[in-house]
């Protein structure tokens, strides 16, 4: 839910911030059309002082620190979300050639029926027609500036052929969320931004792993925590490169995904999990325009990735037969390049680690193995998934059941589900032996342990 006191302060400093860029405006159109007006340049007007400010938009604006052309390119790209009547004077007609003025830019959106502003409308307002300050500006719009690589706004929707200004002016959510409700916005999953957020309300101590596999996971863990005093403080940063990358790998439900939910519960970063088996079913051929958000917007808000399913993608490449080929050839390269050069937590996890590339392998800072519980393990499984609001009737033995049946823990969750289901339709919470065993049984097939 979203803050009151974070909406309220933003949109204090907001309104002011619009009035300003009101007036910004009005003038450019009399300076532009030889109007009368006591000042000569836009940037004579003075700006809001900002200075110790308590809006998160005013932390923003001062954190980069913003100049005046670029605040009033963050203003033009909200305006359509905060006031979008404020753009209309944009759509003055030339009567001339009675249609609007080529040099206002803009488009009309499919829902939207106010102006929408394109990267030639901020031109035109922040330079009219110097063409030498034009050419200067053009900068706030290159993949370089930090608009761009912070993820706050940039142009998007550019058509083959066409000026690259003429493009909309987008502002990101997650920029749109800190500038007016303050709320950290989290993406969703969706074609254009591929992956999930992991969260778990569970902790360690649900976890059953070896100790030695602990320990591997911890040094992760001190890396996420320490990297900082290592590479700056200790000026290692020449011999080490910022990221760090693990391969998780195993049979499935053994506790990767888990895993990797807790580290980031752990360490206070959010971790997505992007499905590389699903990118390549649905989007072959789209995978670097797919992910280039999710790479762009983890190295900025410092997510832990997680590439589930990555022998999809990193198995040994194959020769090109025909246009698929070459399609997934070019992902896997891609994709090597990002996670070589992204400076944040990269986790691959994997059945079957024989998939991987040797070359690619060899960049992992720790390879994790995480087997199959041993009976004792399966103990603490089956205790753990059953100490809930579920009574075991007495016939049920979990030390037995525990010994006998080699299930991971991901399949010992799917029979608790089953299992109280099961119960429900009863009427009851007991859970029986027979239930058990059932649930056991419809385990195994899946596995192809059990073909009856």
């Amino acid at each position: 839910m979203a803050d009151n006191t974070l909406i309220e302060q933003n949109a204090i400093t907001l309104a002011k911030e619009l009035a300003w860029f009101e007036r910004v405006l009005q003038e450019r159109f009399r300076i532009y059309f030889q109007q009368e007006t006591e000042i000569q340049s836009i940037y004579d007007i003075p700006a809001p002082s900002l200075e110790g400010g308590s809006s998160l938009y005013a932390q923003i604006v001062g954190h980069y620190p913003m100049s005046i052309p670029e605040r009033l390119t963050v203003l033009l790209a909200l305006i359509p979300h905060l006031k979008p009547q404020m753009l209309d004077l944009f759509f003055t007609k030339n009567s001339l050639y009675d249609r609007g003025y080529t040099e206002f830019g803009g488009i009309i959106g499919q829902q939207h029926g106010g102006f929408l502003p394109t990267g030639e409308t901020a031109l035109f307002l922040l330079a009219g027609d110097d063409m030498l300050m034009r050419m200067q500006l053009m900068h706030q719009f290159e993949d370089q500036h930090y608009f761009y690589r912070h993820n706050i706004l940039r142009l998007t929707g550019t058509k083959p052929g066409e000026p690259f200004l003429s493009s909309p002016i987008s502002i990101s959510q997650e920029y749109l969320a800190y500038f007016t409700t303050g709320d950290n916005y989290k993406p969703t999953y969706s074609a254009s931004f591929p992956a999930k957020r992991l969260h778990t309300d569970l902790g360690w101590d649900d976890l059953v792993l070896a100790p030695d596999i602990l320990s591997e996971i911890r040094e992760i863990m001190a890396w996420i925590e320490h990297h900082q005093t290592i590479l700056h403080d200790w000026k290692m940063s020449d011999k080490i490169k910022p990221g760090y990358k693990a391969l998780f790998y195993g049979p499935p439900g053994t506790g990767k995904t888990m895993t990797a939910s807790l580290m980031g519960q752990s360490t206070g970063h959010e971790v997505y999990r992007i499905d590389l088996s699903q990118i390549v079913s649905k989007y072959i051929g789209e995978t670097e325009k797919n992910l280039a958000s999710v790479f762009d917007r983890a190295e900025h808000n410092k997510w832990i990735l997680f590439f589930d399913e990555a022998d999809a993608l990193f198995g040994k490449r194959t020769s090109t037969k025909d246009a698929k080929d070459r399609y997934a050839n070019q992902e896997i390269a891609y994709l090597l390049q990002r996670i070589e050069v992204f400076p944040g937590i990269v986790i691959l996890a994997t059945n079957l680690k024989g998939n991987i590339d040797e070359a690619f392998a060899r960049r992992f800072q720790s390879m994790i193995y995480f087997p199959m519980p041993d009976a004792q393990q399966r103990l603490r499984l089956w205790q753990n998934a059953f100490d809930s609001g579920l009574t075991l009737a007495e016939n049920v033995d979990l030390v037995k059941i525990a010994q006998d049946y080699e299930l991971a823990g991901g399949a010992i969750i799917n029979i608790l589900r089953y299992c109280a289901l099961t119960a429900v339709q009863r009427g009851t919470n007991e859970v029986n032996l027979k239930d058990i065993m059932q649930g056991i049984r419809r385990e195994m097939r899946k596995e192809g342990k059990l073909t009856a």
